[in-house]
């Protein structure tokens, strides 16, 4: 029966969320904290360990969360019923590509989903940010140690553009950040 609750939770996520998964988190966090499934600290820290291993986001949260809750099983139940929407809309809209897109009223759909996702990738980041910094298990109060490795992260990018010519790596920036949090939270 777990297997089937994680496996229509996660296709129910997969199945709204559009603009990939940074947008699904809240939907992510309402399933799983209010089922007690997870805390939000423990939320957070799968975040940054799906961000940091292979592959979307989405996938990745569904598998460890569905691991926790049943095992091998439940991680496989809860992967495909976030896969599998997308798999569906996808094969259809591959079907009917070329007729699809010259269709006037698709092509202003897909502009004006455009701006949603933004605004959802946007919130998304910005309901992170709060999560990180802003939310601990104090209450409400800045975490210096998190805003220090942002702003860290921040001025390598910048640096590295500005003189080296170049965008530092996605690796690298999570190497900072977990040396960083290395130091600052060990301290």
């Amino acid at each position: 029966m777990e297997y089937l609750l994680l496996f229509l939770i996660f296709c129910k996520i997969g199945a709204v969320s559009f603009g990939g998964g940074y947008s699904m988190l809240p939907m992510i966090e309402e399933e799983v904290v209010s089922r007690g499934w997870l805390t939000q600290g423990e939320l957070m820290n799968l975040v940054g360990v799906a961000e940091s291993t292979p592959g979307p986001i989405a996938v990745n949260l569904a598998t460890f969360i569905g691991s926790t809750q049943a095992g091998v099983l439940g991680a496989l139940a809860a992967t495909v019923g976030v896969v599998l929407p997308s798999f569906i809309i996808i094969l259809i809209i591959a079907a009917l590509f070329r007729t699809f897109l010259k269709n006037g009223w698709v092509q202003g759909a897909l502009v004006g989903i455009r701006g949603v996702i933004v605004g959802l990738i946007c919130a998304t980041g910005l309901w992170m940010a709060v999560q990180i910094f802003f939310l601990s298990g104090e209450g409400f109060s800045f975490d210096w140690r998190g805003g220090t490795i942002a702003a860290l992260l921040v001025a390598e990018t910048v640096l590295c553009k500005k003189f080296l010519k170049y965008t530092p790596s996605p690796i690298v920036l999570i190497l900072t950040a977990a040396a960083g949090g290395m130091l600052l939270y060990m301290l």
